[in-house]
């Protein structure tokens, strides 16, 4: 209308474009875009080398299993024969020394090195001095390979120059310490190095579990007047039983694919008397060419291998369940 006047509000401005915030916008969206193209390739790499491990490893058993039913030699042959293999192997005396050999030598091993271990791990929980030190120790033989524990306990143990030779030169002219060439004790002697060996390992494991308790459970026992020993039997060792289970899956596992360590040793010897089935395998596979028979041996080993893991597994299985149940 004639007499209105447009009034301007001093305070209204126009927003107009800042260069420097415009930059750091396309900074961070140029950031994100190249964190997701990192994180999509990181997750391509995964799943391609997991698909390629898992492709490896069960498709090489499921050939292996397959092959094991076949007259291969050098070089396959697939035509089917059945369990032709796996009924003589059953009926070869090699195989069933090598097997009786692995169920001795797997039990003293899994018993000995699980025992000496926690006591290790007790031992070291007093909070004694140069505990780094001792834990180095300890551990140091797993470091080692199979082939070096087992050619120098071949040298410890060997009568001639080891510990019957090292006594009988202190006087003790009657001392015998021959189990090395003894074909009825040489299998304890691959019990004694491998229990060397893997001892620090348990020790570690156990050890972690023992760190891991609430120091209140320690504290609630000595005020009821419980003696050390007891806290440990009653207490500690229960409450890390899932570990202390853990250790012994893990220790049987060594003791079925020992190889190197016989090898090293004893070499089988005297005669088969500390022959194990992956000696077996090695045999019948690359020595005599027998890829079928061999083939047919490492399934049964296989099989022994998972007898062990099937159970633990459901066990696993039970106990997350308990324990999601509870929590």
């Amino acid at each position: 209308m004639p007499g209105d006047s447009i009034v301007t509000n001093p305070s209204t401005t126009v927003r107009t474009s800042d260069p420097t915030n415009s930059e750091a916008v396309r900074r961070r969206a140029h950031f994100l875009l190249r964190a997701k193209v990192v994180d999509t390739i990181a997750r391509i790499i995964g799943l391609v080398t997991l698909t390629a491990a898992i492709g490896y490893v069960v498709g090489f058993t499921l050939w292996t299993t397959w092959i094991s039913f076949t007259d291969s030699t050098l070089l396959p042959d697939y035509a089917f024969v059945g369990f032709k293999h796996y009924r003589r192997l059953f009926h070869t005396h090699l195989w069933q020394v090598s097997y009786e050999n692995l169920l001795i030598y797997g039990v003293c091993f899994m018993v000995l090195a699980a025992s000496i271990g926690m006591l290790l791990a007790v031992l070291i929980d007093q909070k004694v001095r140069a505990e780094n030190l001792l834990r180095t120790i300890y551990l140091y033989p797993m470091a080692l390979s199979f082939v070096v524990t087992g050619t120098v306990w071949s040298w410890i143990l060997n009568p001639s120059i080891g510990v019957q030779n090292f006594v009988r030169g202190l006087g003790w002219i009657h001392f015998r310490f021959d189990w090395l060439v003894d074909r009825h004790m040489a299998i304890y002697t691959v019990v004694i190095a491998a229990v060397w060996q893997a001892s620090g390992f348990a020790m570690a494991l156990l050890l972690a579990g023992l760190r891991s308790l609430d120091q209140d459970l320690y504290k609630a026992a000595q005020i009821d007047g419980a003696s050390p020993a007891k806290m440990y039997l009653r207490i500690a060792i229960p409450a890390i039983w899932p570990i202390v289970l853990a250790v012994l899956v893990i220790l049987l596992q060594f003791s079925i694919k020992t190889y190197e360590l016989v090898q090293a040793l004893t070499a089988g010897g005297p005669g088969i008397a500390t022959t194990l089935p992956t000696a077996v395998v090695y045999d019948y596979m690359f020595q005599r060419g027998l890829m079928g028979q061999g083939s047919a041996t490492a399934v049964l080993l296989l099989f022994s291998l998972l007898i062990i893991l099937g159970p633990y597994a459901i066990y696993g299985r039970i106990r997350d369940r308990r324990m999601s149940r509870n929590g």
